[in-house]
């Protein structure tokens, strides 16, 4: 009997593994299986009426616009792994191309140029040439110095920062917080004060490129389209004409383990199943010794909850299905980590973003005339904001359905229990009409003209489709305070058949909160369980070895 592969959730992590298995271990489509709770995964995007389904939230129903909870920032020179495996899958809009050659060569005919990172209500768009232009880091010499200290630590020496958050980190240095530099990396990355800084640390130096051009974003990667149509659908029709089965809304509750006389053996021999829709049936899985069971092991968007303009949305107080079962394999071995450090804090982990919809273009051209930049320049921040609010604007159109007349864009509250500027509520308590006027109101603040966009609210509002807030409560949960540990080993020691495949299992160097990382677990994993060397895993660079990106990046902290 052929080996048989069972992936627990269909994100892009397990679907890379599905590919991998394909391209580099030669097995046939027939022997993997993929079991999703849904199919968009934290990639997501799509029309509203595709999220009544999945969701079953009543303020989605019989509303109209598109949704996208959040966007991925690409990034060309440090997502190998990515660039590598989807030079072999074509893309859907042009397949004689794969999507690694379509999407560079959308992003090298739209390169990403940011004028208007950062805003405040006193200099508008922090961009004038004087001491506040986002150009300029900030730093003062202790921050340099703790923040060269935190970089240049030996990655064996990294248990030294177990449980040590940034603000602990930088606490003898209070000023790192107001500078330039943190405002832009927080909000680019979704750190928080109380985040890792472990985590801080490995982007520092895996991402030490993008810290001398962090002002423009110019190493942005933007795809075609959302990411789901872009990278998720095309993975999925690669691996449905190989022959995969995928088997939707069903949710995984539990995993059999064989009891062996070592007792740290981790041998899965099946696992329970609960439907999500209809009746709820419940089912059993039988898994053979030899088989491989691909386990996504926590995912940021699991327990969202959604609204819509006018109705606000109610949180859900859900622990995240794929942490619970997480969870129960973690109680029968010892070293498989602990999932609530990541999923039993909502302080660290929480935030909100909201997808705007109009029927035209105006609210996209007003944007466009006060950040003086076209869609698709990345990102603005209002610095002053209480929840510290950020859009980004895409490129139009963001989704393959959007008419002509239509815009999209998204944004996001790092902080959604702070009350508004102009809404007096909590952000998790407002409809999406009340997070629009609180978006208009700070555009208002930087808008310098005579005729400014306060003055056109009722037309705004009045071609506005749809706004969708979406809670999302371990958006940021990867960067949660953790220790050495903490999380479990992509394929754990003693395991003949189980891997983790998600941001929340461990591998050196690599950066958490980013597709790479994915696509890193699932080669790691379907590399170790067929035999293939580890040293055959797709090369990563060390820029942080590089002297003249790390002179870029000295020269950066002085700027």
């Amino acid at each position: 009997m052929a080996q048989h592969a069972y992936m627990i959730g269909t994100g892009i992590g397990n679907l890379a593994t599905g590919i991998y298995l394909i391209r580099d271990g030669g097995w046939h489509g027939d022997q993997i299986t993929m079991y999703g709770l849904e199919t968009h995964g934290a990639n997501d995007g799509d029309t509203v009426t595709g999220y009544e389904n999945e969701y079953g939230n009543k303020a989605l129903k019989n509303s109209q616009g598109y949704l996208a909870k959040g966007g991925r920032m690409l990034n060309e020179e440090t997502y190998e792994n990515l660039w590598d495996l989807m030079r072999s899958v074509p893309s859907l809009d042009h397949p004689d191309q794969s999507v690694t050659d379509e999407i560079l060569a959308f992003d090298h005919a739209h390169p990403t140029h940011d004028v208007a990172r950062l805003m405040d209500k006193v200099n508008g768009i922090r961009n004038k040439g004087d001491e506040n232009d986002y150009r300029h880091m900030q730093f003062d010499n202790r921050d340099r110095y703790l923040l060269t200290k935190l970089m240049l630590m030996p990655e064996s020496k990294e248990e030294r920062l177990n449980d040590i958050g940034i603000d602990e980190w930088f606490a003898s240095s209070p000023h790192f917080f107001t500078t330039n530099f943190w405002y832009m990396w927080q909000t680019t990355f979704a750190f928080k004060r109380q985040s890792s800084a472990m985590e801080l640390r490995r982007y520092m130096n895996r991402m030490i490129l993008e810290f001398s051009r962090i002002n423009t974003l110019e190493g942005v990667t933007r795809t075609p389209y959302n990411q789901y149509e872009s990278l998720i659908l095309p993975m999925r029709k690669f691996l449905e004409n190989h022959g995969v089965t995928f088997i939707n809304n069903r949710k995984v509750t539990a995993l059999s383990f064989k009891d062996t006389p070592m007792r740290d053996d981790i041998i899965v021999t099946g696992f329970d199943y609960e439907e999500v829709d209809g009746d709820h049936q419940t089912g059993h899985v039988d898994v053979n010794e030899d088989d491989f069971v691909f386990d996504t092991n926590g995912s940021i968007t699991d327990s969202s909850s959604f609204g819509d303009m006018d109705t606000p949305l109610k949180e859900s107080h859900e622990y995240a299905p794929s942490a619970a079962l997480w969870k129960q394999a973690s109680e029968h071995f010892y070293d498989l980590g602990h999932p609530d450090k990541f999923f039993n804090d909502r302080e660290q982990s929480e935030w909100m973003s909201f997808t705007v919809t109009n029927n035209d273009h105006k609210l996209l051209n007003e944007i466009t005339r006060i950040t003086q930049q076209q869609p698709g320049n990345a990102l603005n921040t209002w610095i002053d904001s209480t929840g510290l609010m950020s859009i980004v604007v895409h490129h139009q159109p963001h989704f393959h359905a959007q008419k002509e007349n239509e815009t999209v864009f998204w944004g996001y509250i790092m902080y959604p229990r702070r009350c508004g500027d102009y809404v007096n509520k909590p952000f998790i308590e407002m409809t999406g009409r009340e997070i629009l006027t609180e978006l208009i109101g700070h555009l208002n603040e930087v808008d310098d003209s005579r005729d400014k966009i306060g003055d056109h609210v009722d037309d705004i509002m009045a071609s506005t489709v749809n706004v969708i807030p979406v809670y999302m409560p371990y958006a940021s949960a990867l960067f949660n305070r953790r220790a050495v540990g903490d999380r479990p080993l992509v394929v754990p020691k003693h395991s003949h058949n189980l891997a983790f495949i998600s941001q929340f299992a461990e591998m050196p160097f690599d950066m958490v909160f980013t597709e790479q990382y994915s696509f890193r677990c699932a080669q790691r994993a379907v590399y170790t369980f067929l035999g293939i060397p580890l040293s055959k895993l797709t090369p990563l660079h060390h820029y942080e070895k590089d002297p003249k990106v790390m002179a870029r990046a000295t020269k950066t902290m002085f700027r």
